[in-house]
This record gives structure tokens, sequence and C-alpha cells, in this order.
């Protein structure tokens, strides 16, 4: 999976302030994939495009996503 993301453009959410405790994702082919911003080295996890609104839909709502 590294090499699939060597070239994966990188960014962080406009709301995510000055603070150091944040995510970046990346738009990959057939979804998304998420990283930790202080530890960009570290892995990421790839979501399918339902998994990535999903996961928006729960951080929205404050709860668990729903089909």
């Amino acid at each position: 999976m590294e090499a699939e993301l060597s070239g994966a453009r990188w960014r962080k959410s406009s709301h995510s302030g000055g603070g150091n405790d944040c995510v970046e994702v990346a738009f990959v082919e057939g979804g998304a994939a998420v990283r930790d911003s202080k530890d960009p080295e570290g892995g990421a996890f790839r979501l399918p495009a339902s998994g990535w609104q999903g996961l928006l839909a729960a951080v929205r709502t404050g709860g668990p996503a729903h089909d």
C-alpha cells in the first residue's frame, strides 16, 4: 500500500486550527486514505468510498455511521 500512496496528495481540514492533533486525507482510487498528521510515515488506512461517507456522517452527527 505504501507504493500506492507515494503520489497521494494529502490535505488537512481547514477546520483543523493550529494544533497538532489532526488527521490528513488523500482521495485515492475507490475511496480515501487517512493518516496521522503528526506521523505521516507511520502508515495510513484506506476506506472505500462508502466507508469514507460513513465516517463523515458519524463525525457530523457525533455517533456511529448508519447505512
